[in-house]
């Protein structure tokens, strides 16, 4: 059995991070974001960004997680309070927005994505959190069916973002934690 975890990530994991989402984006998502925003990604930009995130996280309530196979980091989660309530949601001061869950496609398919959006429920909970949310771009199947196979599923909120390559639609997917 491979040696596997999830656990909090540390400054010293950025380049991993940075790498896996700049890695996994670029395959992943090749027939979902547009050309012009994938040729854009770099690890250094995603460094940068992903050192001020670790460094400064916004609360307290912001976490940031790493998947491991032996002593490798190959996938992270990303969780904190939703910042984009949408009308009539219920609990929303006690909603979690889980952002994205990446593995690294040649570790796909080992439970890290499991394991990591289970440590995303644990985390919501041991901070209080009763009901948690993710968007996920509509045309995203897999992530879909992942999350779906876990008891999420839609809610009907649906959001277009400009990716300044064009329009990119997102579906909001929700599971309580109680």
């Amino acid at each position: 059995m491979a040696d596997v975890s999830v656990r909090s990530a540390a400054i010293t994991d950025v380049g991993d991070i940075a790498r896996i989402q700049v890695e996994t984006w670029r395959v992943g998502y090749a027939e979902i974001l547009p050309a012009a925003v994938l040729d854009q990604l770099s690890v250094d930009t995603a460094t940068a960004a992903w050192t001020d995130a670790l460094s400064q996280p916004p609360t307290a309530r912001h976490h940031v997680l790493v998947a491991l196979e032996q002593q490798w980091v190959v996938g992270f989660a990303v969780l904190g309070p939703d910042d984009d309530p949408q009308p009539a949601d219920p609990a929303i001061d006690t909603t979690s927005l889980v952002g994205p869950i990446l593995v690294e496609p040649r570790f796909g398919r080992r439970g890290h994505g499991s394991r990591l959006l289970a440590a995303c429920v644990d985390h919501a909970r041991a901070d209080g959190l009763t009901r948690a949310v993710a968007w996920l771009p509509e045309a995203d199947s897999v992530s879909r069916s992942f999350y779906g196979d876990a008891g999420w599923e839609a809610d009907g909120f649906a959001r277009v973002l400009d990716t300044g390559a064009g329009e990119l639609r997102e579906v909001r997917i929700h599971t309580s934690l109680v």
